[in-house]
């Protein structure tokens, strides 16, 4: 692991006492022994205290983007541009932030091919967030940023506190790839954010409640919850690209008491060791919350 480790406990009165210090020798040697960088972001939401590592560090952003998009979508439909109900024509094609030229996105590329069977008919806006969230669909997530616009998506994460993450454009848009122009993030923005919909924040609190049970329903969970008891509910939006593997999600303990918790990696060199070393991370921030309990 490069070692640029910063941990910070920012809060005046650590209720964990010095369980908190060996979780960080424990998370330092878990990560240490990965080929890769990583950012780890963990709060209690009862107060106890919090944890961060490298939570500044910029990364791509890969798919933990739709979850701003999905927030920005829910905003404007309280502002009644549209409603959930309302539908939108499936198209593959799309415009490039670099010049405007079209482009389209390549179903072998794509987590979910069953977007792709529905090309040329109408798809609702609650069904194609959902598609975007539990199952990480591209397509789906272009019909909706074409719908809301990258911009308004960033100016929303702004409102909320995220000053640094940029979502800049849709999803295989090859032309802004190659000039660097990528949707970025931080683990601490994602803690903020996750943080709002958590605390009814995001939009409003009917909103955020709905935006929990769609990421409740997350089909790809081989990273904060996997190693986590059936009885925990995980919140939570993957992302991976080549060498990068994320999650970002609200952990929510069968006695009510909720924790965010973001770990986010790249340049991994053996992806299966990053991923086993997230879960394992995942699994000691529980059990620090659990201890005694």
């Amino acid at each position: 692991m490069k070692r640029y480790l910063r941990w910070l406990m920012l809060l005046p009165t650590i209720s964990f006492g010095q369980g908190l210090d060996a979780v960080q020798r424990d998370i330092e040697k878990t990560l240490k022994s990965v080929d890769g960088t990583f950012a780890v972001a963990f709060e209690s939401l009862d107060g106890q205290g919090h944890l961060l590592l490298n939570e500044k560090m910029m990364f791509h952003a890969a798919s933990t983007m739709k979850t701003p998009v999905m927030i920005e979508v829910y905003r404007q439909s309280k502002e009644r541009r549209f409603s959930l109900d309302d539908s939108l024509v499936v198209k593959n094609e799309f415009r490039s932030i670099v010049d405007g030229s079209s482009y389209q996105l390549d179903l072998k590329d794509d987590s979910d091919d069953s977007m792709y069977e529905k090309l040329g008919a109408k798809s609702s806006i609650r069904a194609l967030l959902r598609q975007m969230i539990t199952v990480s669909s591209n397509l789906a997530t272009n019909l909706l940023m074409d719908l809301v616009g990258a911009n308004r998506v960033t100016a929303t994460m702004r409102s909320l506190g995220a000053s640094d993450i940029e979502v800049l454009r849709g999803v295989e848009d090859g032309k802004a790839f190659e000039k660097g122009l990528n949707n970025r993030t931080s683990a601490f923005d994602l803690l903020v954010i996750m943080k709002a919909i958590s605390q009814g924040k995001a939009v409003d609190s009917a909103a955020s409640k709905e935006m929990i049970e769609i990421l409740v329903d997350q089909k790809f969970n081989e990273l904060i919850p996997a190693l986590l008891p059936p009885a925990v509910r995980v919140a939570h939006k993957t992302g991976n690209i080549t060498g990068v593997e994320h999650d970002s999600g609200i952990v929510m303990l069968p006695d009510g008491r909720r924790y965010v918790l973001v770990i986010l990696s790249k340049d991994l060199k053996d992806v299966d060791a990053g991923k086993k070393a997230i879960a394992l991370v995942s699994r000691r921030i529980y059990d620090l919350m659990t201890e005694g309990k």
